[in-house]
């Protein structure tokens, strides 16, 4: 049976050693089960390639290109990665593993594909059923180009770490994993991955078709109505830079035999803030499963050590991106010159340097307190226990830090610590850990997933929250986002003060009347540490959301002078869009140019960094360039995967930014022409008429229609009320504003103005 896509010869095709399918059959059980999985998660017959002779296609003398090149073109390729999979002498690494990955390189949908929801899979969903060690780990990164991801089938007690079969119980692994669940994961995960290559000649943007739901046109449209009237195709990155408090109810007893040596002492005295920088601990065992706790105490640590005001606490996102900018990816790597190095890019003072060990059947967590400039070791510490005590030791290794610090000011007091931000249980944590990191990486799913599971371990953990929220937006799901938001809001005044602060942002967001005190908020973070670039990026999109250009400018600016500092470039694209987009608004065409440069340098080739060379090409009347820019940023996608009506919109934006009316329109016409029926067509349309004054009484009929079809979509609302208003009709014009107000699921700067426009013409005619 061929793959349910033409040209394909299989849907999955699954890779193993013999080796690992000798004792108990276990690789043959898990085809079998997986088979019977994926006939209940899929409609269609999905084909399965699977080696059972271990003489077929598997002895070096044969013609590997004769014997796999047509079974290895596939949709999926499953590896079971064990302990001898990784081996570059082995036939299913070399001519399997290796094989499959360059094929997909060079396919028509390529290694990695983006899915229905916009996060980016690899096509390689690899099934660990062994920890590997570190080199294994690094060897199969550096072949798929990515961090190793997929299910584990792993199962594990004290002094065993094998292959889970379906007859393990899951209270006595120690990694609560169930058989039938992993088997799941997989069918799912192949599902997601191949339900997104059928769909891929359909552009991503599927918006467009009025059959999907109307939550989900409302927040995809509400992305494509800001592309076309807000400056440009700016996306809004909430990228993790919170230091939430994540501690126990405390009670320390400052001693003064932790004081030692004058250069702490002279920090100390100088009046200043002690800044300290937190390292990812180094896993330093041949324990994989530990490396969450790498990123995880770094994390709880720079949480409890920032909620004194002695102190100036570096971020994690802030350090780990200095970190993985100079290609550590491996955390066992990073010596204490290479910590140093990126302690003084930080400007901090002192920087925690620390490792996890295995002795026997203990895990021992030490860490060291080294002055940035010396490179000399202030304080050691080491504590030792168990896997399920890890928080409780970071805890404690925490206390006896911040107590070594802060002595001066708190040597004669006993201070209770009361906060509600810690977790009842290591699982609840380690969920938050994984989900935190998702997070970064833009795998929403995931991370919403991860912290849904924290929260199902302890539902009081405050700050899974508030990550809630955060991954609420990012999916477009605002109702969401604002009810994780209010749950966090209520607690604030039990909160930690710099976590009441993130708590008090969050829910700014949300809520237009206080819009202006997002900036405030913002700024409050930035007093906390002016050195984290994304607390200016805060200060500047909540400016920009309020289209305060002129000062959102400076905090980018600040922003990319910090990455400068750091000698590293930002975490992607947006950072330069975001000031990009800026200066061409406020006109600065020298400085959009000028940062258009440094941004292609960083980041080549950036589909989104093409289209505003085009914008700015146009702009200044470079129609030569403008042309090559805008071919390029056409070629750059899949055409099959854009309708030509979409295209014929992406143009009109294009040339409405730049300034080309007549053009835009000619565009907008030519989408709708093609589309006559699609509310998004008559909306973009009929606003654009609207709103240029070109003929608002054509653009209220267009976006009458669109409303007719989408009734709620608080976007057409806003749109017929503010043609309404330029045909002199006000009091029907505030009717359908303040329902579009009513409807919108974040502040929206131009629904605010409408409304202000209208309100203040029908107090005029009183």
């Amino acid at each position: 049976m061929s793959s349910i896509i033409p040209g394909f010869e299989y849907d999955i095709f699954i890779s193993y050693r013999q080796k690992d399918n000798r004792l108990g059959a276990w690789v043959t059980e898990f085809v079998q089960n997986l088979k019977g999985e994926l006939e209940s998660t899929f409609k269609e017959e999905i084909s399965v390639y699977f080696d059972t002779n271990p003489h077929d296609g598997l002895l070096e003398t044969y013609d590997v290109g004769a014997s796999l090149k047509d079974k290895l073109k596939c949709l999926v390729f499953i590896p079971v990665i064990s302990r001898t999979y990784c081996d570059p002498k082995s036939f299913a690494w070399e001519h399997e593993f290796k094989a499959f990955i360059d094929l997909a390189l060079h396919d028509q949908y390529g290694l990695k594909i983006k899915l229905p929801n916009g996060n980016v899979s690899n096509r390689v969903l690899p099934v660990r059923i062994h920890d590997l060690d570190m080199d294994d780990v690094k060897l199969c990164e550096t072949v798929l180009g990515s961090t190793l991801r997929g299910v584990e089938f792993i199962y594990k007690e004290p002094g065993v770490n094998r292959s889970l079969t379906p007859k393990d119980d899951e209270r006595k692994n120690l990694n609560g994993t169930i058989y039938r669940n992993q088997i799941n994961k997989v069918a799912l995960a192949a599902k997601e991955i191949i339900q997104a290559l059928k769909t891929h000649t359909v552009r991503a943007e599927s918006v467009d078709n009025h059959q999907v739901k109307p939550s989900d046109v409302i927040s995809k449209i509400a992305k494509k109505r800001q592309e076309l009237r807000s400056g440009g195709f700016v996306r809004k990155y909430l990228l993790a830079t919170v230091g939430f408090a994540v501690l126990l109810v405390a009670f320390i007893l400052i001693r003064q035999n932790f004081f030692n040596g004058n250069s702490i002492e002279k920090l100390r005295s100088s009046g200043d803030r002690i800044s300290i920088a937190v390292m990812p601990f180094r896993n330093m065992t041949n324990d994989s499963t530990l490396n969450v706790w790498q990123d995880g105490i770094q994390f709880n640590l720079v949480a409890s050590l920032s909620n004194y005001p002695e102190l100036r606490v570096m971020q994690p996102a802030s350090t780990n991106n200095l970190i993985e900018s100079k290609g550590y990816v491996n955390y066992a790597r990073i010596t204490p010159s290479v910590a140093r190095n990126i302690s003084q890019k930080l400007d901090a003072n002192i920087f925690v340097y620390g490792t996890i060990n295995q002795i026997g059947d203990k895990l021992r967590i030490s860490a060291q307190l080294i002055d940035s400039k010396s490179e000399e070791i202030f304080k050691s510490f080491q504590l030792d226990g168990y896997v399920k005590n890890v928080l409780p030791l970071t805890d404690s290794i925490s206390l006896m830090i911040k107590s070594y610090l802060i002595l001066s000011t708190l040597r004669k007091e006993i201070t209770p610590e009361f906060q509600l931000t810690m977790p009842n249980s290591v699982d609840a944590f380690k969920s938050f850990v994984l989900g935190y990191k998702a997070f970064l990486k833009w795998d929403n799913l995931s991370a919403l997933r991860f912290f849904t599971q924290s929260l199902e371990s302890d539902s009081t953990f405050i700050t899974s929250y508030i990550w809630m929220a955060l991954t609420y937006e990012n999916l477009g799901e605002y109702k969401q986002a604002e009810k994780w938001c209010l749950k966090v809001y209520d607690k604030r005044e039990q909160l930690p003060f710099e976590t009441q602060i993130w708590a008090n942002w969050l829910y700014a967001r949300y809520h237009e009347k206080s819009k202006i005190e997002e900036v405030n908020y913002a700024k409050q973070l930035l007093e906390i540490d002016d050195r984290g670039p994304i607390r200016h990026w805060l200060v500047a999109i909540a400016y920009s959301d309020l289209h305060q250009y002129n000062n959102a400018i400076p905090e980018l600016e600040k922003m990319l002078d910090i990455y400068k500092s750091w000698n590293t470039k930002p975490m992607n694209s947006g950072f330069y869009e975001n000031p990009i987009v800026a200066y061409h608004i406020t006109g600065n065409y020298k400085k959009e140019k000028e940062l258009l440069k440094k941004a292609f340098k960083d980041f080549p080739d950036d589909p989104q960094l093409i289209r505003r060379q085009a914008i700015l090409s146009l702009s200044e009347k470079d129609t030569v360039s403008a042309k090559r820019y805008i071919k390029k940023f056409f070629d750059m996608h899949n055409s099959d995967s854009w309708s030509e009506a979409y295209v014929a919109n992406r143009l009109g934006s294009i040339y409405d930014e730049a300034g080309y009316p007549k053009r835009a329109e000619t565009y907008y016409r030519k989408a709708l022409s093609l589309e006559p029926v699609n509310p998004l067509r008559l909306n973009n349309l009929g606003y654009y008429l609207i709103n240029r004054d070109i003929n608002p009484a054509e653009g209220l009929d267009l976006t009458h229609k669109a409303l007719n079809l989408n009734p709620e979509s608080f976007e057409f609302l806003d749109s017929e009320g503010w043609g309404l208003f330029k045909l002199g009709k006000y009091e029907e014009a505030l009717k359908l504003l303040e329902k579009s107000d009513s409807l919108k699921p974040m502040y929206n700067y131009e629904l605010s103005f409408h409304l202000e426009a209208v309100r203040k013409a029908i107090a005029n005619q009183k």
